[in-house]
């Protein structure tokens, strides 16, 4: 019996050490959340320990002087227990307070804010964080450079990857997104546009002073988030299936230029419901668009409901091919976020490729005629374009042409590798699982090889991560003539998309 009495106590003992081991696992101290998201290109970017359901944004911007007050309202999910957590934010803090406590706070690095509440947070419990900043924003530089730029009648926060920072604290990460309340107080005679719905447009607050408020509900990505602050000549009108348009122009553009302007930006409705009939329902309550000034930021952006053009972009007239690819980009960018930043290539080449499709709709070029010309005579086989990996290109080549046009191209001969029922269905099957989320290549590649039945490593190997021009297959190809909507998707890329 002794052998048996010693193996039980033994037995015993062990039980006792796992269940002591997993109360003292369970009473581990907090820790703090990780400094990064996960991004293998931009480490710094986003946080970890929490998940941001809410922004209540309120400012007040002194256009005379480019001064910014405001305080941001952070409602968010603890992730871990957390005795620290990071914001991405560059602006001059005062206060920080979480949970109804005076939170302690520092600079880690320019754009890394590190907040210690009072109290620990525990994981799975709601977090409300509300910051107090005042600063100039135009003067506040991170990461070598300042994405709040300041314009002759106001200022725009307008840009990818990297705008947050410049008005409003946040986990800066395409993947956690969220909805958004903004509310600025500007002087009389001063517009504030930003995403999604107006809920207040410009009412006295104070005296000679007027607050804008917009409202977005659908999930959003920090970077897709903008203010355009100035002299905007505005149009509000209502599509057909109830959402609010609203569109603005600048009003220092010239008379030309603003005609041009309207002739492409007021086209948005009707491209929005075009491009659902290839990509599927449109995922927004609110449409429009926002023209600057010329030269005022020198590039378009697809941001949420309601992108930005710079008024040099029509200044040679019309380009409602530019309108296609930032509208395009509210399926792929904006409703379907990027997991990694490397994934690029799934926001800039299906926006590219939706040109092509237009191009094909509108009887100025079939998206066949424009993969030839792009691959035989805008990119010789010599160029070093085909060097860069759309796939992969880098965090410095992030807006290269080669992200645009061979990814366009990787999309077009997946296209012909799988015929058009099953690539439209796979585009619309993509836009429809990944809704308000995000997505990789990998992920991308796994939903399309499920539907088409057809092995696609090999294709996305060669055309996403093979530096050189792809062979088709054929001895020879014949140089094409110049597709006629060729020049404007080309000027869509070289002038508005390049930051």
């Amino acid at each position: 019996m002794r052998p048996m009495l010693s193996r039980t106590v033994a037995v015993t003992a062990a039980v006792l050490t796992v269940v002591l081991g997993i109360q003292a696992g369970a009473q581990a101290a907090p820790t703090p959340g990780s400094p990064g998201i996960g991004d293998v290109y931009y480490p710094e970017y986003g946080n970890g320990g929490y998940d941001v359901g809410h922004y209540d944004i309120r400012l007040r911007y002194y256009p005379d002087t480019d001064r910014l007050t405001g305080t941001t309202t952070i409602l968010a999910t603890a992730t871990q227990d957390l005795s620290a957590f990071n914001l991405d934010f560059a602006l001059a803090t005062q206060s920080v307070r979480v949970n109804n406590r005076a939170a302690t706070f520092a600079r880690q690095s320019d754009h890394e804010l590190v907040v210690t509440p009072a109290r620990p947070i525990t994981k799975g419990s709601q977090v409300t964080v509300v910051v107090e900043y005042d600063d100039i924003p135009s003067q506040v530089v991170a990461s070598g450079f300042t994405s709040w730029n300041r314009t002759a009648d106001g200022a725009l926060a307008v840009n990818e990857p990297e705008i947050a920072w410049w008005w409003y604290p946040s986990n800066d990460h395409p993947t956690d997104k969220a909805s958004f309340d903004v509310s600025v107080l500007v002087p009389d005679g001063v517009e504030v546009i930003s995403n999604g719905t107006p809920t207040r447009w410009a009412q006295q607050a104070l005296v000679g002073w007027d607050r804008w408020s917009w409202r977005q509900e659908r999930p959003q990505a920090t970077y897709l988030t903008f203010l355009a602050i100035g002299d905007f000549d505005t149009y509000r009108d209502t599509s057909a299936d109830g959402s609010p348009i609203v569109t603005a122009y600048n009003t220092r553009l010239d008379e030309a230029t603003a005609a041009a302007a309207r002739a492409s930006v007021e086209r948005s409705d009707e491209i929005v419901d075009w491009a659902a009939g290839k990509f599927g329902p449109y995922a927004f309550t609110a449409r429009g668009g926002v023209v600057t000034g010329i030269s005022d930021q020198g590039f378009a952006l697809e941001t949420q409901t309601r992108p930005v053009y710079d008024g040099v972009s029509f200044t040679r007239g019309s380009n409602n091919s530019l309108v296609v690819h930032e509208l395009a980009h509210q399926w792929f960018g904006d409703s379907v976020a990027l997991g990694q930043w490397k994934d690029i290539w799934l926001n800039e080449g299906f926006a590219s490729y939706a040109q092509w499709l237009w191009s094909e709709d509108q009887n100025e070029g079939t998206a066949d005629e424009i993969a030839d010309y792009v691959y035989s005579v805008a990119h010789p086989a010599d160029d070093p374009f085909w060097q860069v990996l759309p796939g992969d290109p880098g965090p410095t080549r992030l807006f290269h042409s080669a992200v645009y046009d061979r990814g366009a191209l990787t999309a077009h001969h997946l296209r012909k590798l799988v015929g058009d029922e099953k690539f439209f269905a796979i585009l619309q099957a993509w836009t429809s699982t990944n809704r308000d989320g995000d997505g990789t290549t990998g992920e991308f590649q796994a939903l399309a090889e499920r539907i088409s039945g057809v092995d696609l490593d090999a294709f996305l190997q060669t055309w996403l991560y093979t530096p050189g021009r792809p062979g088709l297959g054929i001895s020879a190809l014949s140089v094409p003539s110049e597709p006629k909507s060729w020049a404007k998707i080309s000027a869509a890329h070289d002038e508005a998309h390049h930051h």
